[in-house]
């Protein structure tokens, strides 16, 4: 059945999607009394009903137990970021001892260069994707001058096209191939979070790999948005925020992946803290370090419960559901919200253009949408009408139908709402 863009054809669709229950276990904004249109999963998700609940209840505790409720609290919090592996896991594709829930993520990223970032004899070089988010590009940098590397001369950014605003990837294979005796780590944006671009995490790994050295992931905009096979794909290492597809709520806890092959390395070069060190013997307080033979090594601290509590409630829902069923969802989703600007800019001659790629292998949910003329002015426009978006300058509007939680309709009355700014 080809798209329709009619209120009749959305609503039929919500009636048929089996996934359409979850909507009502997520709380919506809202704007003129009525429930926004919300479109900006990718920057940060809806706040869980259970969140307040499950918050709540780790209150309760503390007021109960003190300091007893490392041990005796309902979910205790001594082995709290223990409930997060089978979830993650599942999430990100790995085994549940590659994963670990803790601090944020460039932190995290950090953490995980110290160990795979170690630039030794000609290997000294860095391949990005050039207009990566900012704080990867920071701590790149920043690791190369800690290391007492020109950033300028070390870091290899590879542009996109000046058209489309892509990457070609075949520009990313002609970088590795080109530095492959003097690359030293590969660190990218699984999604690109400017245009929503997916890249091939496993070819461009096993090329990395083949050249002798690191890959590594920000899969900030990927985890819980696309299907990742990260144990699978051979991945050196990964890290990815709570906040966005997760659902874990304001600056929430970040998680890393580290394939098993790296654990169990005592001399591997590693910040440690007593969260780290193997748990047999943590509270006999030991002075030398002893890293647990699992991706929990690289933790620093013990489990900031507060701020991982609203993930749980997060997760829950991703494990009833599962990713191949979200992104089965999510593909058709985006499709609907593709032709539904195509129709508008036809309706409208506005000219309308989709950065993302059109090739549902090479995107998420995300679509990033130009406006070439008056686009910030349509962006309030639509704003006012209770339509949540994300504005990326110069003429971007970048949008996320996220599938637990949006709706054909959603995507319906969004069009109708644009349809009407640009027409104005």
């Amino acid at each position: 059945m080809s798209h329709q863009f009619t209120e009749e054809y959305a609503s039929e669709q919500d009636r048929n999607d089996s996934l359409s229950s979850f909507r009502d276990q997520f709380i919506f904004p809202v704007t003129e009394g009525r429930p926004a249109l919300y479109f900006t999963g990718n920057s940060l998700g809806l706040q869980p009903v259970k969140a307040k609940e499950y918050m709540l209840k780790e209150f309760e505790d503390w007021a109960r137990y003190g300091v007893e409720g490392h041990t005796q609290a309902r979910m205790p919090w001594l082995p709290y970021h223990e409930f997060f592996s089978k979830s993650l896991a599942a999430i990100v594709g790995a085994r549940q001892t590659e994963v670990v829930a803790m601090n944020g993520l460039t932190t995290n990223l950090h953490l995980l260069m110290v160990s795979f970032f170690r630039p030794r004899g000609k290997r000294t070089k860095i391949i990005c994707e050039a207009k990566a988010f900012p704080s990867d590009q920071y701590a790149l940098r920043s690791q190369l001058r800690f290391h007492g590397l020109d950033p300028d001369e070390h870091l290899i950014e590879i542009q996109p096209d000046p058209e489309t605003e892509l990457i070609d990837e075949a520009k990313i294979y002609n970088a590795i191939e080109a530095n492959r005796d003097e690359l030293a780590l590969l660190m990218m944006g699984g999604v690109n979070y400017y245009t929503g671009q997916y890249f091939d995490i496993p070819g461009i790994t096993k090329a990395v790999q083949d050249a002798g050295a690191i890959a590594g992931w920000d899969l900030a905009h990927a985890a819980g948005n696309v299907l990742l096979q990260l144990h699978d794909w051979n991945v050196d290492f990964a890290a990815w925020c709570g906040y966005k597809y997760l659902n874990s709520g304001p600056g929430g806890v970040s998680g890393v992946f580290i394939h098993e092959r790296h654990h169990g390395q005592k001399d591997i070069p590693r910040f440690e803290g007593w969260w780290g060190h193997d748990k047999s013997s943590r509270f006999t307080m030991p002075d030398r370090f002893e890293p647990i033979p699992t991706a929990e090594a690289w933790q620093l601290s013990n489990a900031p419960v507060f701020a991982m509590t609203p993930l749980l409630a997060s997760l829950e829902l991703f494990e009833q559901v599962g990713m191949p069923a979200l992104r089965e969802k999510g593909d058709r989703l985006t499709a609907y919200l593709e032709f539904v600007i195509h129709e508008v800019s036809r309706n409208t001659g506005a000219g309308l253009r989709i950065l993302t790629p059109k090739d549902v292998s090479k995107r998420g949910c995300q679509l990033s949408l130009v406006v070439p003329k008056g686009g910030k002015k349509v962006f309030e426009q639509i704003s006012a009408k209770g339509v949540i978006a994300d504005w990326r300058e110069p003429d971007v509007i970048r949008m996320a139908p996220v599938p637990l939680y949006n709706s054909f309709r959603d995507i319906y009355d969004f069009g109708r709402i644009l349809e009407e700014a640009l027409s104005a």
